[in-house]
C-alpha cells in the first residue's frame, strides 16, 4: 500500500509539472502567432484572449505527449536512484510497479472526457467566432435544434436570422427557409419565405419565395411579393459554414449524443460526430496506453546516451501510434471503416502494442 502510495505522489507531481510546462510554453507559441496575424488591427488584450480561449485546444491536443514525458520522468527517476532495483529485490514484479500509474492514467483520460472536455468545447467555439469577427468584421452562428437548423449571419447593414427544416449534407442548400432581415437596431425589417435557399459565391439564392415588408404602420399581408428567384446578398463562405457546423470539437460529449439525433433529423450526416464521440470515450484507454509506452522503454538503468535514447523512442513511438490512431479516424469519417472499430481499434491495438514491449523488455 505505502509503494502504490508512493507511485501516486511521484506520478501526480511529475504530470502537474509536464502540464504546467506544456501550458505556459503553448501559451507563448499561440500569443506569438496571434499577434503574427492579428497584431496591425488588434491590440494585445485581445490577442492574449484570443490565446486564452485557444489554450485548452491545444493542451487537449498534446495530452497524451504529456502522459508520455511524465510517465518517463517517473521510471527514469526510479531507475537512476535504483530504486526499481531495491523493488525487484523485495520481490516486487515490473507488472505490480505498474498499478498506480495505470490508474492515474486512465483516471486522467476519464476526467478528461468527463470535466475538461466541456471547457474545451466552450472555449474553441468562442475561439472560432472571435476569430471570424476579427478576420471577417462579422459573427455567424450556426446551430441545430427541434426545429431545425437555425444560422445567423451579421454584416454593416445589420443581421439575418435563417430558419429551416431541412439542409444538405454540407448546409449549403436549405429546404422550407424562412429569414427575417433586422436593421442595425436589431428590428425586424422583412420576411421572406422560400422553397429552397442556396448558397452560392457572396449570395443566396432563394426560390419560390414570398416577401413581407415588416414597417410599423403598414399591413404586410396586403404589400405581399412572390417572385420565383430572389438574390439575398451575403458575406458567408461556405468554408465558414464548414469550420463553425462541421467540427465535432466545439460540442461537449455530453451534448453530442443529442446534437447527434438533431442532425440526423434535419437530414444530415452524422458519421464524423459519431466516430469523434466514440473516438473521445477510448481516450482513457489510448492514454493508458502511452504510460505503458514510457514504461517500456524507461524502466531500465542506462547511462546519459541510452537515456535520451530510451525517452525518444518513448516518444516517436507514441507518436507513431497517435497518427495510425487519426488516420483510422479518418477512414470512421469517410465510412470506410464502422465507427465502432474506428474509434476504439486504434486504442486497443495501442494497448496491447504497448504492453507486448513492455513485457517483452522487462519480463523477457
Amino acid at each position: 500500500m505505502l509503494l502504490h502510495l508512493y507511485f501516486a505522489g511521484k506520478f501526480v507531481r511529475n504530470f502537474i509539472v509536464a502540464l504546467s510546462i506544456f501550458t505556459i510554453f503553448m501559451l507563448l507559441i499561440d500569443i506569438t502567432e496571434q499577434l503574427r496575424k492579428f497584431a496591425v488591427s488588434t491590440d494585445f488584450i485581445e490577442i492574449f484572449f484570443l490565446a486564452l480561449l485557444n489554450l485548452p485546444s491545444s493542451v487537449y491536443q498534446v495530452l497524451p505527449l504529456i502522459i508520455i514525458l511524465s510517465s518517463a520522468s517517473i521510471f527514469l527517476s526510479l531507475a537512476r536512484n535504483s530504486e526499481l532495483i531495491i523493488f525487484r529485490a523485495a520481490g516486487k514484479s515490473s507488472v505490480s510497479m505498474l498499478i498506480t500509474p495505470a490508474f492515474f492514467s486512465f483516471l486522467i483520460g476519464v476526467v478528461a472526457i468527463s470535466f475538461i472536455n466541456p471547457i474545451v468545447a466552450a472555449t474553441s467555439k468562442q475561439y472560432e467566432n472571435a476569430k471570424a469577427k476579427l478576420v471577417d468584421g462579422q459573427e455567424t452562428t450556426i446551430s441545430i435544434g427541434n426545429e431545425g437548423l437555425w444560422l445567423r449571419q451579421a454584416d454593416k447593414k445589420g443581421h439575418t436570422v435563417i430558419r429551416a427544416k431541412r439542409a444538405n449534407s454540407d448546409a449549403t442548400e436549405l429546404y422550407d427557409a424562412t429569414l427575417i432581415k433586422l436593421s442595425e437596431e436589431k428590428l425586424p425589417i422583412q420576411r421572406i419565405e422560400a422553397k429552397i435557399l442556396t448558397l452560392q459565391e457572396s449570395v443566396w439564392i432563394a426560390k419560390n419565395t414570398i416577401i413581407w415588408p415588416i414597417t410599423y404602420g403598414v399591413n404586410s399581408q396586403s404589400h405581399i411579393q412572390e417572385r420565383s428567384i430572389v438574390e439575398i446578398p451575403t458575406s458567408l463562405k461556405m468554408e465558414q459554414i464548414s469550420d463553425q457546423f462541421g467540427d465535432p470539437s466545439t460540442i461537449s460529449v455530453w451534448s453530442l449524443p443529442d446534437f447527434i439525433t438533431q442532425l440526423e433529423r434535419a437530414g444530415f450526416s452524422a458519421k464524423r460526430y459519431s466516430v469523434w464521440l466514440q473516438s473521445e470515450l477510448s481516450k482513457p484507454i489510448f492514454l493508458l496506453a502511452m504510460m505503458l509506452i514510457s514504461a517500456a522503454f524507461c524502466m531500465r538503468q542506462n547511462n546519459v546516451k541510452g537515456t535520451s535514447l530510451n525517452v525518444l523512442t518513448a516518444v516517436i513511438v507514441g507518436f507513431l501510434l497517435f497518427y495510425a490512431k487519426n488516420f483510422v479516424l479518418i477512414l470512421g469519417i469517410n465510412g470506410q471503416l464502422p465507427a465502432f472499430i474506428a474509434a476504439w481499434g486504434p486504442p486497443f491495438a495501442a494497448l496491447f502494442i504497448s504492453l507486448g514491449l513492455f513485457l517483452n523488455r522487462e519480463e523477457g
